[in-house]
């Protein structure tokens, strides 16, 4: 069954004639199957028409999805269409209600480029692009962003609802039955495939520390871009010219939107708290001094600049790291408790811990120095690349192995209660929207 919550996704369109993007395919339907539109259903006062339901079905078949051919099976996916539709547009309307939630054209418009361009990189022509479009119901590319722009600023709507009533704490998980969660479970098992062969482990990541006479000379630099900044520098034109963070750098140090729980604390606490337009005083993390302007607010989230600035480290400090770790290790080698060790030295930037990671996606400098080796096997120290002396040396232990196989109830269950949970309290929540919204579902 389709998530009734889920924001409707964006139409992916394939660089295959055989099979039409996830859009609105109308050039392939058969023409007996033409009829005048007719309301199905009234949510308010808007109705969902005939043909949005055509367009799921024609989406979800596009999609590869496998609907049955019997009449009464198909009419019974229909009604499933047609529930999902209703529950959306309750949401999108009691978004819309909301004064506190507002979407922007310039944040839909920068998502339907995003997507129109992901497209037509599909294409090795303009001339293909535009076909395939025609294949999937969209006379030009300009019907095809209208229609996608509707589709994502709905999405939008939906989204940020449910996020500020997260915020607010009015959509709290509801907690599913023992029964509820199997059944849950059997619904989605063909989706979750087999269960990977994993590595489990933890780790001491040390850092080399820069000197107080560096950290000050870095904070000196942040002091002076600030007060640029103050006096009317462009925040990105400087982020460009002067912040050593290369995820962000060349987009002029735009991090875009994040929520709590994304960034390390000491910048959220920063970031949360400004002001859009504030230049912040440098900021302290694990990660060096940052600048940060935060450019738009929304309930739960930000988006935000920063300029990243961080102390040069040399030779000698990279040296006294290493040493320390390899003292580190002789000491869980002598049984010395890796969690207390762990809890005063570990690099705050870094992971903990590995969990059930699938061994394809362990990195290669933890698979060259773990190889097979058992639980409760402590590795070689080993570095982590990084640029010039920036890299860290780990000190890491193997927790555990689990071989290749079917994935069992208990693989997922704490997964699958998180995801039930939200979806049973997003359920609860439609409901009560429908006791106060006129809603007619019409056979």
């Amino acid at each position: 069954a389709q998530d009734s919550t889920a924001a409707p996704p964006p139409p992916v369109v394939a660089p295959n004639p055989s099979s039409a993007p996830a859009g609105v395919p109308r050039a392939e339907r058969p023409e007996t199957a033409v009829v005048v539109d007719r309301v199905v259903a009234v949510v308010g006062n808007r109705p969902v028409l005939a043909s949005q339901v055509d367009e799921e079905v024609f989406s979800r078949q596009s999609q590869g999805q496998h609907l049955p051919a019997g009449p009464d099976s198909l009419e019974a996916v229909r009604k499933q269409i047609v529930a999902t539709i209703v529950d959306e547009e309750l949401l999108v309307q009691q978004a819309q209600r909301d004064t506190s939630i507002k979407i922007t054209d310039q944040e839909i418009a920068d998502g339907v480029e995003q997507q129109v361009r992901k497209v037509r990189g599909n294409f090795g022509s303009e001339v293909d692009y535009k076909n395939e479009l025609k294949k999937a119901g969209f006379g030009t590319p300009e019907e095809y962003r209208r229609w996608l722009t509707d589709q994502q600023r709905r999405a939008a709507f939906q989204n940020r609802l449910i996020d500020k009533l997260r915020q607010d704490g009015k959509l709290k998980p509801v907690s599913p039955t023992e029964p509820e969660l199997r059944a849950y479970f059997n619904e989605q098992r063909t989706q979750l495939g087999s269960r990977p062969a994993t590595l489990s482990f933890r780790q001491i990541v040390i850092a080399p520390r820069p000197s107080p006479e560096a950290k000050a000379r870095t904070l000196a630099q942040a002091d002076s871009i600030v007060q640029s900044l103050r006096k009317g520098a462009d925040f990105a034109t400087a982020a460009k010219r002067f912040s050593q963070d290369p995820g962000s750098k060349d987009q002029g140090g735009s991090l875009n939107w994040f929520r709590r729980g994304v960034m390390v604390p000491e910048f959220e606490r920063v970031a949360f708290s400004l002001r859009p337009g504030v230049v912040s005083d440098p900021v302290e993390s694990p990660f060096g001094y940052h600048i940060i302007q935060v450019e738009r607010v929304q309930p739960g989230e930000v988006q935000a600049r920063h300029i990243l600035l961080i102390p040069d480290i040399d030779s000698v400090h990279v040296d006294s790291a290493r040493a320390l770790a390899d003292s580190v290790r002789r000491l869980v080698l002598r049984g010395v408790a890796f969690d207390s060790l762990q809890r005063a030295l570990h690099d705050p930037s870094a992971e903990r811990e590995g969990d059930n990671v699938p061994l394809d996606k362990v990195p290669e400098a933890y698979t060259k120095v773990i190889g097979n080796a058992d639980s409760g096997s402590v590795a070689p120290v080993f570095k982590l690349p990084g640029a010039g002396t920036r890299e860290q040396f780990v000190v890491v232990q193997v927790t555990g192995r689990r071989p290749q196989g079917d994935i069992r109830f208990d693989d997922v269950r704490d997964r699958i209660r998180d995801q039930l949970g939200q979806q049973l309290a997003i359920r609860r929540y439609i409901d009560q929207l429908r006791k106060s919204t006129y809603v007619d579902v019409r056979s």
